[in-house]
């Protein structure tokens, strides 16, 4: 899906949950995308759609009910086999960094921030010595914008906007090849956000040697997407209905899938046009397409589920940039 090597590479993701009744729910269906060594892809959608499921899944924490599907490729390791101790050992901090979209629940509330921190540079870093351990943690604290001198509150003596902070300084210590960031920007003001995206950006552009590093960032923030995001991924009703390129994505003629197209409309800058109606509940899907009821573009054929084709799953995409620069 890209031209350079995938750090993660996903094929036919699935995630369901069974449920009390016999009833199942549909999570995340057949999900395929690949994340590439320098590239921030942006995986964005309503509440509800499924991002965090996925994330979860990629992570090793989703709970006794669920049941995945398919494969998950990060190097060798396919995540969606890795049992705890891989994950304990191997993955989570040193082959994936996660920033939690709840940091609260992250952050031990007996601790002070700076123990914590030294803790996560001792052991994904090696690093030794009590000096040592202080300056490594102060680092890593200003280059998430954390303000040193609270490196010795409790969480739950922050705002919500700090301990965000907090844990995205605990994911980058690891210089993970995958940072993987759930809602980065949640509790931050405007600059805030810049400030912290730019960060997680300098992360994948600041490669290695032979390290290779990518972001899956998750959000809703379309505006942190845009400032940071190489392509884009657009999640409705538990699947992934657009892959395209940032630039494509947000500038002319825009996105292809109409649910895409809606959620820029959506935007106070823009038509802010609200999309009619809600999301299908994931466990009571219809059998074709899921926005149907939604779209003005629907006809007899959306009874039937589209296939991601060319990058995009709809019966009547909009027009892509090559089809519209034949017209014009």
């Amino acid at each position: 899906m890209t031209e350079r090597a995938p750090v993660l590479s996903v094929r036919g993701l699935s995630v369901r949950f069974s449920m009390p009744g016999g009833r199942r729910v549909a999570a995340v269906s057949d999900a395929h995308f690949d994340v590439a060594a320098g590239e921030c892809l942006a995986l964005i959608g309503e509440s509800g759609c499924g991002k965090s499921v996925l994330a979860s899944a990629l992570l090793g924490l989703l709970p006794g009910n669920a049941r995945t599907a398919g494969a998950a490729l990060l190097g060798d390791l396919d995540l969606l086999a890795a049992d705890e101790r891989t994950f304990a050992r191997t993955v989570r901090g040193r082959l994936v960094g996660l920033v939690p979209q709840s940091p609260a629940a992250h952050l031990t509330p007996v601790r002070t921030i700076r123990s914590q921190l030294e803790e996560t540079v001792a052991e994904l870093t090696g690093v030794r010595g009590r000096a040592a351990l202080r300056r490594a943690a102060e680092a890593a604290a200003e280059r998430a914008a954390f303000p040193v001198d609270h490196l010795d509150h409790h969480p739950h003596e922050l705002s919500g906007g700090l301990a965000q902070r907090a844990a995205t300084a605990m994911a980058l210590v690891g210089d993970a090849p995958l940072l993987l960031a759930d809602e980065p920007t949640t509790g931050l003001d405007r600059d805030l956000v810049d400030r912290t995206v730019d960060e997680l950006r300098r992360h994948v552009d600041n490669q290695a040697g032979d390290r290779s590093r990518a972001l899956l960032m998750i959000t809703h923030d379309l505006a942190a997407a845009e400032r940071i995001a190489d392509r884009i991924a657009v999640m409705y009703a538990g699947r992934i209905v657009e892959l395209a390129d940032a630039a494509d994505f947000f500038g002319a003629p825009g996105p292809r899938h109409p649910y895409s197209r809606g959620l820029l409309d959506a935007l106070p800058d823009r038509a802010f046009t609200p999309i009619p109606g809600l999301p299908p509940e994931l466990g009571a899907l219809p059998d074709g397409c899921a926005f149907a009821a939604r779209c003005d573009r629907a006809t007899d054929a959306c009874a039937a589920p589209p296939p991601l084709t060319a990058a995009v799953a709809c019966h009547h995409p909009h027009a892509a940039l090559t089809e519209a620069a034949d017209r014009a």
